[in-house]
């Protein structure tokens, strides 16, 4: 077994004691499953199967029942067994006047269900655009008002304090519902789904910091999650590798967490690397395998995208992962109606399916169809406000319709969501750029170059700003810059923004009669189809000049160099030697 781990600051979790975290686990394993709260009974599950076994001895004995439970017993038991098969009505109306906590509960849940059931239902037989509000769940305003009674008089346990708070968050009472699933997470601290509620309300570190939660080793594992909704990836990959460490190192969980973390940092390779393993390790599973697609998708894997589908298609292929990963595979076969139509299928399946909805506004913005893109993004942002890629695709599908302004606006939510992301910034720039903010479409590109410009285009969009601006000695050093990125980082790189850049630099060097460094550069065009015939040209022109016995410009200062800083109104530079360009073969 492993020790103890010491725990970042203000952490709390005790990792020393792990037979008795196992015995906690299957203990709140089978009460979430007497519930029917069936995910946060399978979380549990699988985190106590990541630790070692416990003899005969030393396994949890089955809760205690109480006089109501006894009483209640016949009636739960038949309850139940509806419930299991979603028959919510049928399971609510054998459990009226019920006493006990767990009979209660289910009765309430069981209402909350066949509310949501029949919501959900009236969705899809539309699964339009449908303006948020227009389909409710009936059942919430009684619920809230039975639930509050029962909350007042202090009669709800951890179990019904959650379901509490559920109902509160689905009539976006929010402040009301954090209060409540943190007083659920402190008198029952064990039960997942409280913790998960929580995460979904959280917007930022800033309200995280002012939340009084339970010192328990379970918050470790809750505020790896948030970190990793909030993008704190840093934060959250140096958690999970502390839970490891602690002795979940056989945690399906906690590896397939540390995956989604390297996904959302855009380390694919990586994050690749780890879904294979896990693969390996639990090949029926279906959980974040869409995660796992869009990682093949944006490497163009198509045979391992194929084998994916058609594998998950066996196991299960009426799964909203399923669905989402065949709509991938088709995307990327560049099928786009066929894409949408498994999208589709995957919001039948579940209505409040984040990924689908971005993937769907994906599918219609590349079949052109905006208006169905901006209901499906718009769909995505009400399920999850911490969806970037939401905010990013109606920043794009308002570019399209030439709305500027609105542009902007979705830019920047998904900016203030992804900070260090570099297209983010460069899609700013552009709208700044159209609505004419020069200035601070500037900032914005020098920012994408010095956060690591993913798609290598800010420098090339900066240098062109300059050039608008006639401020030549900033456009030549931007494109300076550029050139040495491009090929030091050994890319195959687009040529036509390389041509255009040793273009630039060739007219540059010329009109500053720095003849051998325009020599070069001119040089350096004739290796490109579109600027072959004016690098031609102009190496005839500095020959000509040269017989003529023009010399070369001493005084002309050399191109200039872009510091750390931006100043508010230009792009200051210091001065260094012109481009070296022996070592640039394109």
């Amino acid at each position: 077994m492993a020790a103890a781990v010491a725990m970042a600051p203000g952490g709390g979790g005790d990792f020393s004691d792990l037979r008795e975290i196992k015995k906690q686990l299957l203990s709140v394993a089978e009460r979430s499953r007497e519930r029917g709260l069936q995910h946060s009974g399978k979380w549990a599950a699988e985190l106590a199967f990541a630790l070692e076994p416990l003899p005969l001895s030393e396994l949890p004995p089955p809760p205690a029942l109480t006089e109501e439970d006894a009483r209640d017993l016949d009636a739960y038991t038949l309850a139940k067994s509806y419930f299991d098969l979603k028959e919510y009505d049928r399971a609510a109306y054998f459990l009226r006047g019920c006493k006990s906590q767990k009979a209660y509960f289910l009765y309430m849940y069981s209402r909350y269900l066949s509310g949501e059931k029949k919501k959900d239902d009236e969705t899809v037989d539309s699964l339009g655009p449908l303006e948020k509000g227009q389909v409710k769940n009936e059942a919430l305003r009684e619920l809230r008002v039975e639930l509050s009674k029962k909350h007042k008089a202090r009669e709800l346990d951890g179990f019904g304090l959650y379901l509490y708070g559920v109902v509160l968050r689905k009539l976006d009472l929010v402040k009301e519902a954090i209060d409540v699933f943190v007083e659920a997470a402190h008198v029952l601290p064990l039960h997942w789904g409280a913790w998960l509620e929580l995460c979904n309300l959280i917007t930022d570190k800033e309200m995280l910091k002012f939340l009084s939660l339970p010192d328990t080793w379970m918050k470790e594992f809750f505020l790896a999650h948030i970190y990793t909704e909030l993008q704190l990836i840093e934060e959250a990959l140096q958690k999970y590798q502390s839970l490891i460490d602690a002795g979940f190192s056989k945690s399906t969980y906690i590896i397939s967490q540390i995956a989604v973390a390297y996904h959302n940092i855009r380390d694919i390779d990586k994050a690749l690397s780890i879904f294979n393993e896990l693969r390996k390790q639990d090949p029926y599973r279906i959980e974040n395998m869409d995660t796992f697609s869009n990682l093949l998708y944006v490497r163009s894997m198509k045979p391992e995208l194929s084998y994916l589908a058609h594998n998950l298609c066996e196991i299960d292929k009426y799964r909203v992962e399923t669905c989402c990963v065949i709509g991938n595979y088709y995307s990327l076969r560049s099928q786009h109606e066929k894409a949408a139509l498994y999208f589709q299928r995957a919001l039948k399946l579940n209505p409040r399916y984040l990924g689908a909805w971005t993937l769907m506004g994906h599918e219609y913005m590349e079949m052109k169809n905006t208006s169905a893109a901006i209901q499906a993004y718009r769909h995505a942002i009400e399920v999850n406000k911490r969806d970037y890629r939401a905010w990013y695709g109606l920043g794009q599908t308002y570019e399209i319709l030439k709305m500027p302004f609105y542009c902007l606006y979705y830019y920047r939510r998904a900016h203030q969501l992804r900070p260090n992301d570099s297209r983010m910034l460069v899609a700013l720039g552009e709208c700044y750029e159209k609505l004419n903010q020069l200035v601070e479409a500037k900032k914005c590109y020098w920012r994408a170059y010095a956060v690591g410009d993913v798609e290598k285009m800010a420098l090339v969009k900066l240098s062109k700003l300059h050039e608008q601006l006639n401020e030549s000695e900033q456009a030549a050093q931007c494109y300076i810059k550029y050139i040495q990125d491009i090929y030091s980082c050994g890319e195959i790189v687009e040529h036509l923004e390389v041509s255009t850049a040793f273009r630039y630099l060739a007219q540059y060097y010329f009109k500053c009669k720095l003849w051998d460094e325009a020599s070069a550069c001119a040089q350096k065009c004739c290796a490109f189809n579109d600027t072959r015939e004016e690098g031609k040209a102009l190496l005839r022109q500095i020959l000509q000049l040269r017989n003529q016995g023009e010399t070369s410009s001493t005084d002309v200062p050399a191109p200039l160099f872009l510091p750390a800083s931006l100043s508010a109104n230009n792009t200051p530079t210091r001065r260094v030697s012109p481009l070296n360009l022996s070592s640039v073969t394109p």
